[in-house]
Order: structure tokens, then sequence, then C-alpha cells
């Protein structure tokens, strides 16, 4: 059974950096693409960073470049989340999803199978 657990959330202050994880069992790793989306309060889920299966290709969400990237390693079986420059609007529940067998790098929910419970980020100002 596929499970992604993340991990890493906290509270953070504007401007600061924090790194999330995501432990994968249940799956061949190094077959799926791997992605990152967040959901503030009240607002949609949407999508920040995608990495394909071995990690050559990732695609980071507009408002994000330049601040998050994704990283993966297929050894241990995670992908990381790095961020910095966090404002209060990085304000979310940040979920780790696998993706589907045949996309290469995710870019959308309807691209992935597979979601972990998510890990709260908080960035006070």
């Amino acid at each position: 059974q596929v499970q992604l657990v993340e991990s890493g959330g906290g509270l953070v202050q504007a401007g600061g950096s924090l790194r999330l994880s995501c432990a994968a069992s249940g799956q061949t790793f190094s077959s799926y693409g791997m992605g990152w989306f967040r959901q503030a309060p009240g607002k949609e889920r949407e999508f920040v960073a995608g990495i394909n299966r071995s990690g050559s290709l990732t695609y980071i969400a507009d408002s994000m470049k330049g601040r998050f990237t994704i990283s993966r390693d297929n050894a241990k079986n995670t992908v990381t989340l790095q961020m910095n420059s966090l404002s209060p609007e990085d304000t979310a529940v940040y979920y780790c999803a696998r993706a589907k067998v045949w996309v290469a790098v995710p870019r959308t929910s309807d691209h992935m199978d597979y979601w972990g419970k998510g890990t709260l980020v908080t960035v006070s100002s």
C-alpha cells in the first residue's frame, strides 16, 4: 500500500526557511514523479513544485520560483521541499503527492494519484 508521510512543518518567522520532507513507502519510488501542493485556509489547493522520476527535471510554480526548491533521493525514498524567504502568504498545509505513472513532471492535482496527509506551515509576520 502506498504511503506518503510529510514532516518538517512548523512555525517560522517571515523571511525564514523550512525544509519539508516526504517519506514514501509501498511503491517503487524511482518509477514515479512526485509533487508538492499546498492549501491555505479558505483557499483551493494549489500546485507548488514537481519533479520527475530521476530528479533531473523540476518545475516550480511561478509565485515560488527563486524561493522554493524540490529535490529527491531515490535511495532513501524521499522528496524534499526547501522553502526560503517565507512570507505569511506561504502559510498553508503542504501535501506531498505521487504522480500517475504516465506523468513525467507533475503540475496539477489531476496528475497525482496518491496523497499524504499534509504538514502545517505557519509563517508569522
